[in-house]
């Protein structure tokens, strides 16, 4: 089911698919086990102190708080269109004595100035999007990442195995979700104008299925880099944070 955010005409779709489910979310996370798969992501990032990390599609709040136990002398930033889910994550960050900024907003639409971040991470939120949502939000994202920064984005993906379990059977009858197979995603993150496109690595669980960690970046060089929509131009290459 979606919802209208209020004051925007766009759609997002509430936690668990409807409001009265989202009580259920957290816990299901941790039956899921999600802090195991979430970690890895953090870890890939290399988030050093001083860094400005901004979580898209934040939900409750999981992901960005875990970046902040982690690195408390980071700068963490979520952002996130479902306001209950948004007052459920303020409710964790404050029992947990862990600043973060959380923000009402669309990652198609990031409501931050070019080059504002150093890191963004994105964890099960992309196959969410249509197609023509999930290139604006990679243009986006690469709006918004400095030179040398870099996006993480875990999500299911990847090539299909007949292991891939319950979610990989799922993705053949859910068109949203079958578009994140195969080389997709780094296909859509070059078009973007991001660069080094990567498949990290991957994880096959029972229920979830195979989730996939990418990893891309800006160049050090943002001038001399290939443009959204622009040819190519001379390559420089600088060194993958």
């Amino acid at each position: 089911m979606s919802a209208t955010a209020e004051g925007h005409r766009k759609t997002y779709v509430p936690g668990m698919g409807h409001d009265r489910l989202l009580p259920l979310y957290d816990p299901l996370c941790r039956l899921l086990g999600m802090a195991k798969v979430h970690r890895p992501l953090v870890d890939q990032a290399g988030i050093r102190p001083g860094q400005r990390v901004l979580e898209i599609g934040c939900g409750t709040g999981n992901l960005a708080l875990l970046v902040k136990r982690l690195h408390p002398d980071a700068e963490v930033v979520g952002v996130e269109p479902d306001p209950k889910a948004l007052a459920r994550a303020r409710k964790k960050s404050e029992r947990r004595a862990l600043s973060i900024q959380l923000d009402r907003g669309f990652a198609e639409q990031l409501p931050y100035p070019d080059g504002s971040f150093d890191r963004v991470l994105s964890a099960f939120m992309f196959h969410h999007l249509r197609p023509n949502e999930k290139e604006a939000t990679l243009r986006e994202v690469r709006r918004v990442l400095k030179p040398g920064g870099s996006l993480h984005l875990l999500d299911f993906g990847g090539a299909k195995v007949s292991s891939d379990g319950f979610m990989a059977r799922l993705s053949h009858r859910n068109k949203l979700l079958r578009d994140n197979f195969g080389d997709r995603i780094p296909t859509l993150m070059r078009e973007a104008g991001l660069t080094d496109p990567t498949e990290v690595n991957h994880r096959v669980r029972r229920v979830l299925g195979r989730v996939t960690y990418y990893r891309a970046v800006v160049p050090l060089a943002e001038s001399d880099s290939t443009q959204p929509g622009e040819g190519p131009r001379k390559e420089v290459r600088g060194q993958t944070p």
